[in-house]
Formats: structure tokens, C-alpha cells, sequence
């Protein structure tokens, strides 16, 4: 990164940083406008992720959603052969910019279809889906990109604050803009997105790389293809396992939620399912981001500084085995709901910047090539096992005890997964000249 004596500014940022982790004053500008890009990024998700619940739950019930979370991984079969030939001819300023106006673009044609009363649940929730891992990965790539692995353990947990920050304002505003129905969430989303487009410019011009100039990172990212450079590298691999375990426990978890809350509302009239689901979904999500939030600002950093990377990855696993194991036992809304709320504001806050910071031992190509797949099409792909499992439930009318008993198993992989994947980062750490792909990253 480009270094220059600290101004006033920078002197201020850096000491108001200091509370969550230590910022140099020459780095205070750079991280708080990425913490702001990303802060807007998860905003926007979340009045997208708020919006597509009625339109889906109302349209096709739990079990809809969840085979629709399948149909994602097809979807990303395409988007993750597009992503990879446009990558090979465009620098990573051009490929993020046209990313986020394409959906952009999307959205605007969305908002115009709900407010014509179209049926748009399971489009507009493929598309969500889409959005979602997409979007995150490319700014996790650009960060990565941004930052050695000395930088990265220490700003990637401020980095995270706005990740947090902005899943709890997005949650917030998401509730309050409710009543103006999907398309005023859609169209919201959209003017958020076209100011985290200026935002990556701004710093884009101002960050470089750890070890790249400015130049150099306009080139294009992807000489070779997507799948061959994942089928050969075995640090992606293990990491694409881990993505795909943790996602398809979380699906599971996440239909019990629905089924659950669906079962709740017996004869309720669609009118008022509609907000009662809308207002339910608004303050879960708000609660699952402001414990996200905390853990962010005042243990990631922490646990990250002393514990490790591997260490830091074993605490999601321990509190999904825990919350499931509740479930066997006690399945009421109340319980899964809070279970919930738990794992998966660990998921938002130290599950990800942990997981985010496995990929600065990485080169270029892993970090945008590699981690798009990975983050794309593995993610889905434990939507794509979950929906299985949900399938085979259904024919078998499968209790919550049988669904929360299959996540225990999975728990033990997950666990095992993160075990090896430790070891090979520490070897990437002592060995960086081994790096399989393009270049390795400076350690």
C-alpha cells in the first residue's frame, strides 16, 4: 500500500481506531473508506434480503425457498464461467464496476415488475442469492488484494466493523421501510449500490497492493479457467469444503426456522401473514447483527491477535453444536430462534473475517479467481445439499430433531475441515515462495 507522511486526518482516524485494533495513521484513510464501502454494501443487502422473504415465504412456503436456494448453484454455474471469461480480459477496477451496475440494472427491473404485482418470489430470490455472494466476494478479493498478511490480521477486523454495522443499520432501516413494500427496498438498494461503485474508485486510486503498483492491478486477473485453477490447488479446495459445510448447516437451520414460524401463524389472512412475517424477519435480522456488531467491534481483533485464524474458526462449530443439540430437545419457535440468532451472528462478525483472512496467504488469482468460485458456487452448493435434505424430510415428515441431528454430523466434519485447513495456512505463512498460483503475496 501507498505510504506518505500522516496529515492531521489520517492522526485522528487512526486514534479512533484504536479501541478495535491498531491502525497505522498512513493506513487510517484507506481502511475507513473500505469499512464504509462495505458498511453500504451489507446495508444494501439487507433491505434486498428483507424484501425477498414475503415474496417468497407467501408465494411457495419454506420448502419453495428452500429448493430455490438449490437452483442458485445452477445459476452460478453460468455466472461463475462469465465472471471468470470477463476477469481474463478486464482489470479489477472494470470487473467490480460492471459487476455492481449489472445489478444495479437488475434491480431497477424488479422494482418496476413487484410494483406491476408480477410474480417475482422465486426470480427475484435466485437473484438475491446471486447478488449476495457475488457482491461480498469481490470486496473481500479487493481488500485481500489491498492488504499483506500483517495488515490483513489487523484490518480486516475493522473492516468487519462495517460489514456488522451495516448488517444492523440495513436491518433497521429495512423494518422501518417495510410498509413501502419490495420495490421501495429494491430501489433503495439500488442508489446504495451506485455509491459503493464511487467508493471503490476513490480507493482503487488510492490504495495499490501489497506487492503490485497501481499499473499492475489494471491488468486483467484470470489467465487461466475458473474450475482447472480450483481442481488444482488444494488450499481452495479445503476452503470451498468449509464453505460448503458451513452454508448447508446453516440452510438447514435456517428451514427449521421457517417451517417453524410458518406453523406459527395458523389461519392468520395473507394480509397480515405478510407483515407479521416481514416484521419478524426485520427484528430477527436485527438482533443476529447487533450481537454481530459487538463481537466485531470488541472480540474479533482479539481473538484473531491471540488465538489465530484456525483457532477463531473452531468457535462457530462449537456454538452451532451446542444450539442443535438444544433443538433435539426443545423445538419451539423461541429456542430455534435464539440458536439462530447466535450462530449466526458469529457467521457475520468472526466466522467471516476469519474466514476472509485465510485468502491473504493467496495470490492474485486465487484471491479473485479462486475465492469468486469458492465463494459463489460452493456456498450454493450447500444450498444445493440442504434442499436434498429438506426434500427427503418432507417425504419422511422428518420432526426438528431429525434435521438438527443430521447438523450435529455435519459439525463434526466442519471441525475437521478446519483442522487441516489450519495446518496449510500455516505452511503458506512459513513457506510463501510455495504458493501454487500466478504469484504469492508477501508475508
Amino acid at each position: 500500500m501507498a505510504m506518505s507522511t500522516p496529515s492531521a486526518t489520517e492522526r485522528v482516524l487512526s486514534r479512533a481506531f484504536r479501541p478495535f485494533a491498531v491502525v497505522d495513521p498512513g493506513e487510517a484513510v484507506g481502511a475507513a473508506v473500505l469499512t464504509l464501502t462495505v458498511f453500504l454494501l451489507l446495508t444494501a443487502y439487507y433491505l434486498l434480503k428483507t424484501a425477498r422473504e414475503p415474496l417468497i415465504l407467501l408465494h411457495g412456503g419454506a420448502e419453495v425457498k428452500s429448493y430455490a436456494s438449490a437452483g442458485q448453484s445452477i445459476v452460478l454455474l453460468f455466472v461463475v464461467r462469465a465472471y471468470g471469461s470477463i476477469a481474463s480480459r478486464v482489470g479489477r477496477m472494470k470487473l467490480i464496476a460492471g459487476i455492481f451496475l449489472f445489478f444495479v440494472s437488475n434491480l431497477v427491473v424488479f422494482a418496476v415488475l413487484a410494483r406491476a404485482d408480477f410474480s417475482i418470489g422465486v426470480a427475484f430470490y435466485l437473484w438475491v442469492g446471486v447478488f449476495n455472494v457475488t457482491a461480498i466476494a469481490q470486496f473481500w478479493s479487493f481488500a485481500a488484494d489491498a492488504y499483506n498478511p500483517e495488515q490483513g490480521k489487523r484490518l480486516f477486523a475493522v473492516l468487519g466493523i462495517g460489514s456488522s454495522v451495516g448488517a444492523v443499520a440495513g436491518a433497521r432501516i429495512a423494518k422501518a421501510l417495510v410498509p413501502l413494500g419490495p420495490a421501495g427496498l429494491m430501489i433503495s438498494a439500488a442508489g446504495i449500490l451506485v455509491v459503493c461503485v464511487v467508493l471503490f474508485a476513490v480507493i482503487d486510486k488510492r490504495l495499490g497492493t501489497a506487492t503490485k503498483s497501481v499499473s499492475d492491478v489494471d491488468e486483467p486477473l484470470a489467465p487461466d479457467h475458473a474450475f482447472r485453477l480450483l481442481m488444482s490447488d488444494k488450499y481452495l479446495l479445503l476452503i470451498a469444503a468449509l464453505a460448503l459445510i458451513l452454508n448447508w448447516v446453516n440452510s438447514n437451520g435456517e428451514y427449521v426456522l421457517d417451517r417453524t414460524l410458518l406453523a406459527s401463524l395458523g389461519d392468520v389472512p395473507a394480509k397480515d401473514a405478510t407483515a407479521f412475517i416481514g416484521a419478524f424477519k426485520a427484528e430477527y435480522f436485527a438482533w443476529v447483527n447487533l450481537f454481530g456488531v459487538l463481537l466485531q467491534l470488541f472480540a474479533v481483533s482479539r481473538i484473531l491477535t491471540v488465538l489465530g485464524v484456525r483457532n477463531a474458526l473452531l468457535f462457530l462449530p462449537a456454538v452451532a453444536f451446542i444450539g442443535y443439540g438444544a433443538m433435539i430437545f426443545f423445538p419451539a419457535l423461541g429456542l430455534i430462534r435464539a440458536a439462530k440468532i447466535a450462530e449466526n451472528s458469529i457467521d457475520y462478525s468472526l466466522q467471516t473475517t476469519a474466514r476472509q483472512a485465510l485468502f491473504l496467504v493467496a495470490s492474485r488469482l486465487e484471491k479473485f479467481v479462486g475465492k469468486t468460485v469458492v465463494d459463489t458456487l460452493f456456498v450454493r452448493l450447500g444450498d444445493v445439499l440442504s434442499a436434498a435434505a429438506v426434500w427427503v424430510g418432507v417425504q419422511f415428515a422428518w420432526p426438528t430433531a431429525a434435521f438438527a441431528t443430521l447438523n450435529i454430523v455435519l459439525v463434526v466434519v466442519w471441525v475437521t475441515l478446519v483442522v487441516v485447513i489450519g495446518r496449510e495456512q500455516r505452511r503458506r505463512l512459513d513457506e510463501p515462495d510455495a504458493l501454487p498460483a500466478v504469484e504469492a503475496v508477501a508475508s
